[in-house]
C-alpha cells in the first residue's frame, strides 16, 4: 500500500502534536530552559504549519500555503534560536522575522490560489539556511559541552543537506521534474521529517537533562556570590591535589585571607555595598593566580586558595597583588574598600593534611589580624627566603 502525502501529513500533524506535548510537559515545564522553549516553538511551528498544507486543493489554499511556508520557515528560525541560546548568543526580532516575511511576499505574489508550490524557492532555500544555521551552532560547541549536541548537529545537517537538494531540484526542473518529485518530493519530505522530529525531539530532552544536571552540580559547588568554589568543593579539590603533589614531591602554598573590617563596610554602606566588595576580592584573586590554582570562599568574608609549585615567600608577593588588584578594580565602584590580611602556610611536608595547613594558615592569619591587619604573615617553619 502506498501512503499519499495527506495521510503522511496527518500522521505527521500527530506525531508532532504528541512530541510537542511529552517534550512540554515533561521537559521544558521541569528545566526552563531557553533551547527548550525554542524547540517547543519549533515543534509548535510544524504542527501549525504542516497542518495548513492539509487545505491544497481546497478554496482555503490561497491562504492556507502561504501562511503553511511562512510557518515553516518560522520553525526552522526557531531550531536555529535554540541552538544559539545554547552558546548564550541571543536571537534578535528581525533574525527571527527576515526569512519568513520574504517567504510571505513571495509566495503571496506566486498565485497561491492555484499553485501549490507559491513562494516554493524561497520557502525550500530558507528552510535549507536556516536548519543549517542551527547546525553550525551545534558544531560551535565544545566537543565537551555534552554527548548528544553532536549527533543533534549531524540530524540538523542531514536535513539541511536534503532541503539544499530539493531547493536545487526545483530551481532546475520544476516541481514536476521527474528528480525532485522521487526523490525530494512531499512524501519523502513528509516521512524524513517525521524521522527527524522524533530523534531530535528525543535527543533534545536528553540534552535537557544533561544541562540541569550540570548546572545543579555547579550550584553544589560554586559560591553563588562570587563565583569561587564553595568551602565544601574546595576542600575536597585541594585534599586531592595535595595527595598529588605529595606523589610528585612539589611544593604548595596555601592562603587564608580575611576582609579588614568587613562589617564596617556593611554598616556603613550597606549590604549590597559588602557584596560588591566580596565580589571585587574574587575577582582580583581569579585575575592574578593561574587557571590551576584553586580560589574558594571559605565563610562569609574569608578566602581560601591552594597554589601549587610556589613557595611560601611567592605567595606573600601574589598576596600584594591580589591586594592591589582588588583596590585597583573597585576604585568607584564601591565608595571604600576594605584591606586584606592574610595567613600562608607551606603544604611541603609530606606528613601534612590539609587540615594541619589550614590550621596553620589560620595561626598565621591571625597573627596578621594581631599585628595590625593588611599585611601576609607565614606560618611558622615556612621557608620565607626560597624563591621560584
Amino acid at each position: 500500500m502506498i501512503l499519499d502525502t495527506a495521510t503522511l501529513r496527518v500522521a505527521l500533524a500527530l506525531v508532532d502534536l504528541t512530541l510537542l506535548l511529552l517534550f512540554y510537559f515533561i521537559t521544558f515545564r521541569r528545566t526552563r530552559s531557553a533551547y527548550s522553549g525554542w524547540w517547543c516553538m519549533a515543534l509548535l511551528l510544524f504542527l501549525t504549519g504542516n497542518s495548513a498544507f492539509l487545505l491544497n486543493g481546497t478554496i482555503h489554499q490561497a491562504w492556507a500555503n502561504p501562511a503553511g511556508n511562512v510557518l515553516l520557515v518560522a520553525g526552522a528560525a526557531s531550531i536555529w534560536a535554540g541552538a544559539r541560546s545554547l552558546r548564550s548568543a541571543s536571537t534578535s526580532r528581525w533574525h527571527f522575522a527576515v526569512a519568513p516575511g520574504i517567504v510571505a511576499v513571495a509566495s503571496i505574489l506566486d498565485s497561491p490560489a492555484t499553485n501549490i508550490w507559491a513562494g516554493g524557492a524561497f520557502y525550500l532555500g530558507f528552510m535549507g539556511i536556516l536548519i543549517g544555521l542551527g547546525c553550525r551552532e551545534l558544531f560551535l560547541l565544545e566537543r565537551e559541552y555534552s554527548h548528544v549536541h553532536r549527533p543533534l548537529a549531524f540530524v540538523a545537517g542531514l536535513l539541511a543537506l536534503f532541503y539544499a537538494g530539493r531547493f536545487v531540484a526545483f530551481l532546475a526542473e520544476g516541481q514536476s521534474g521527474p528528480i525532485f518529485t522521487s526523490v525530494f518530493g512531499s512524501v519523502a519530505t513528509t516521512a524524513l521529517s517525521t524521522v527527524t522530529l522524533v530523534v531530535a525531539s528525543f535527543t533534545m530532552a536528553e540534552l535537557s537533562y544533561e544541562q540541569l544536571t550540570q548546572d545543579l552540580r555547579a550550584r553544589a559547588t560554586v559560591d553563588g556570590l562570587t563565583g569561587l568554589l564553595n568551602r565544601a568543593a574546595f576542600l575536597d579539590l585541594a585534599e586531592n591535589e595535595l595527595r598529588r603533589l605529595r606523589r610528585t614531591r612539589t611544593t604548595a602554598s596555601l592562603i587564608l585571607a580575611d576582609l579588614d573590617h568587613f562589617k564596617s563596610i556593611n554598616d556603613e554602606f550597606g549590604h549590597s555595598a559588602g557584596d560588591t566588595a566580596l565580589q571585587a576580592f574574587a575577582r582580583a584573586c581569579t585575575v592574578t593566580v593561574r587557571s590551576t590554582d584553586l580560589v574558594g570562599r571559605y565563610g562569609g568574608e574569608e578566602f581560601i586558595l591552594l597554589l601549587p609549585g610556589v613557595t611560601p615567600a611567592r605567595a606573600g608577593e601574589i598576596t600584594a597583588e591580589i591586594s592591589r588588584g582588588l583596590q585597583e578594580s573597585g576604585r568607584g565602584v564601591v565608595p571604600r574598600l576594605p584591606t586584606v590580611s592574610y595567613g600562608i602556610a607551606s603544604a611541603d611536608s609530606g606528613a601534612a593534611t590539609l587540615q594541619n595547613v589550614v590550621a596553620a594558615a589560620d595561626a598565621a592569619l591571625y597573627q596578621a589580624k594581631t599585628l595590625g591587619r593588611d599585611r601576609s604573615v607565614l606560618a611558622a617553619g615556612a621557608p620565607k627566603d626560597k624563591t621560584d
